[in-house]
Order: C-alpha cells, then sequence, then structure tokens
C-alpha cells in the first residue's frame, strides 16, 4: 500500500480514483439512522418514498450520501489535521437504497499556511469530489478544503494558489432545474403541521433536544474514510481523536427534521465550515435561522443557515472540557421543503 502523502507529496492535478465503489444497502441506512435519528419522512417510510419518488427502493438520506462521498474522497488527506471546509455541494440526482457510488478527488489548488515560529509547516488543499452512480451520472459535484502537515516542519514549499474556484454561490435556477418531479401534491396532501408558506425569512429555531456525540468511529469505519486522526489519538494535533466533520454536520441535519417536520430533501450546500473541533461525547446543539423561502407549486426552496455549538465532554483536551457553547459548526444549505 503507498504511504499516505505529505503536503508536499500533493501536486495541482493529482488525481485519485483507486477508491473502492460503496453500494449502499439498507444496513447502511439502519446505522446511519441508529447513530443520528434523522426525522426526515423519505428515508424512513418506503411507502411514501415510493410513492412520491416512483422508485421502488427508499431514498437515501442526503447526509449519508456525503459522508460516504468525503470518506472515499480522502485518500490524499489520510494525514489531515482538520478538514476546514465545505463549498459549492450539489445534488445532481437522488440516491435510492442499491446505488453505488464511486467518487474520484483532484488537486486544483495548494497554499501552504503562513509560517509561525514553533508551528510545523502544514497546507491547504483544495480538493474536487466528484461522485458518480453505477450508470455514470454525477451525483454530487463539490469542493473540500484538508489541512494537511508537510513531511519537514520547516518547509517552504512556495505553493500560495488562489482558492477563488471553490465557490459557494450556486444560482436558483440551476437547483430548480435539479429538483426531481416527483409527487409533490401527494407528500404534502398526507401531512399535517407547518407547510413551506408557513415559514418566513428571520424565523429562528433553538433546537430543544441536544445531541451527544457517539461512535464517531464507526461511521468513519463505515464510509470508508481513511483520516487517521479520526481514529488515532497519536495522529491528532489535540491528543485526542477527532470527530470526523461529517458527524457533526448529520447531527446538525437530524435537527433540521426537528425544525422542518415536512423537509423533502437536502438540494445543496452552498458553504459549511469548521470553526472549532468535536470530541467524542461533546454534546452539540444547534441553532436554525431561515433566510429565504421561494415558493413552488407543490413545494418551496428553503434557503437556511445552521449553527451549531457544543458542550465539551470528557473526551476533549483536559484544558476545555466542560466549556460551553463553543461555536464548532457554521453551515449554509438549501433544502426543499413541503
Amino acid at each position: 500500500m503507498k504511504k499516505a502523502p505529505y503536503f508536499e507529496d500533493l501536486s495541482v492535478g493529482d488525481e485519485f480514483n483507486d477508491v473502492p465503489a460503496l453500494t449502499l444497502t439498507e444496513g447502511h441506512t439502519a446505522i446511519h439512522q441508529a447513530l443520528f435519528a434523522d426525522r426526515s419522512r423519505l428515508p424512513l417510510d418506503l411507502e411514501l418514498s415510493a410513492r412520491v419518488t416512483g422508485h421502488a427502493k427508499a431514498l437515501v438520506n442526503p447526509a449519508l450520501v456525503c459522508n460516504v462521498a468525503i470518506g472515499q474522497s480522502t485518500i490524499p488527506s489520510q494525514r489531515v489535521m482538520g478538514n476546514l471546509f465545505y463549498r459549492g455541494l450539489h445534488f445532481h440526482r437522488p440516491v435510492f437504497v442499491g446505488d453505488t457510488l464511486k467518487t474520484t478527488t483532484r488537486v486544483v489548488a495548494l497554499r501552504q499556511n503562513r509560517v509561525k515560529e514553533n508551528r510545523a509547516a502544514s497546507g491547504m488543499a483544495a480538493l474536487e469530489v466528484h461522485v458518480t452512480n453505477q450508470t455514470g451520472e454525477t451525483v454530487l459535484l463539490f469542493w473540500r478544503c484538508p489541512m494537511i502537515p508537510c513531511r519537514d516542519p520547516n518547509a517552504d514549499t512556495g505553493c500560495n494558489d488562489s482558492f477563488e474556484r471553490m465557490r459557494e454561490d450556486i444560482p436558483d435556477s440551476r437547483l430548480v432545474s435539479a429538483i426531481p418531479e416527483w409527487d409533490y401534491d401527494h407528500f404534502r396532501g398526507i401531512l399535517t403541521g407547518k407547510h413551506f408558506a408557513d415559514y418566513q425569512s428571520g424565523d429562528r429555531f433553538e433546537i430543544e433536544h441536544r445531541d451527544t456525540v457517539t461512535l464517531a468511529t464507526e461511521l468513519v469505519r463505515m464510509t470508508l474514510n481513511m483520516a487517521m486522526t479520526h481514529t488515532d489519538a497519536d495522529r491528532s494535533v489535540y491528543g485526542k481523536r477527532l470527530v470526523y466533520g461529517g458527524h457533526t454536520i448529520s447531527i446538525a441535519a437530524a435537527h433540521l427534521s426537528l425544525a422542518f417536520p415536512n423537509i423533502i430533501t437536502i438540494l445543496a450546500w452552498y458553504k459549511c465550515d469548521h470553526v472549532a473541533p468535536v470530541f467524542e461525547y461533546d454534546i452539540l446543539n444547534t441553532v436554525v435561522h431561515v433566510e429565504e423561502v421561494l415558493p413552488a407549486d407543490s413545494f418551496g426552496l428553503a434557503k437556511i443557515h445552521v449553527e451549531v455549538f457544543a458542550t465539551r465532554g470528557p473526551e476533549a483536551p483536559e484544558q476545555a472540557q466542560g466549556d460551553e457553547n463553543i461555536k464548532v459548526l457554521d453551515w449554509n444549505l438549501a433544502a426543499l421543503l413541503a
């Protein structure tokens, strides 16, 4: 097996596609549901999913799809110190149980961090992640940015590429064009409670149901994630296993389904920033802001801002244990509401 690359080993244009394809089974969906308790209706209710989507298999939760995609993209970032952000993640088509996902990851820019005294050299890699299904159709296309250590702690690589191509703006027209042609009238007709017309810009929901991070390594293993910091505390800059960022996002997505009980699916992440680390047994709480709702005939396109805060648990670094209200995630997304 090839050794995991350091920052100096990466070059713009490098492509990584020698990763196992993964067929999503009911086992994957069951484990994901056990980890996050997401209440989005279509992935849970096969009869409803079939009636709305016209597909015999259940819709896969978009958070699970993203976790697999990110896990498959970690060959170049096995030594990651932390994933900093995601940009422009757009679902081109839905994924159903039985679909097979394959991911190609390409280095599109490299930038070394500013050298500081008493800090080993490191750099940021802009990775373009392209996910296809078993028929070669694009499922996801997005960018993510891991921070990777240099082999030489005193390295000066000269890498200073622009990251402008990792754009967070996704035009409304592009999102609307990718909305599946499903039976939204049926979805809307059988449900009670708030619908998209009941939400407006400025609405704020502080989710009372907090969640404790557990089984973080299990998600990493299930999704083929090779980042060593998530399974080996000795590989972490904190001396504690770093919780994979998708775990935090998945908890936030589950909280989103509490704010919007009639959510149909997530369409896109405009941007998603990990602003502080998360550790096993941290307790996470979520605040949801509605920025805009664009109504259509039987669904609405909602633009949402999500903030996640942590109360540190016993697995956090000792000096941080007990700290409260630490912001760990800042996420802007688009969702489809009935």
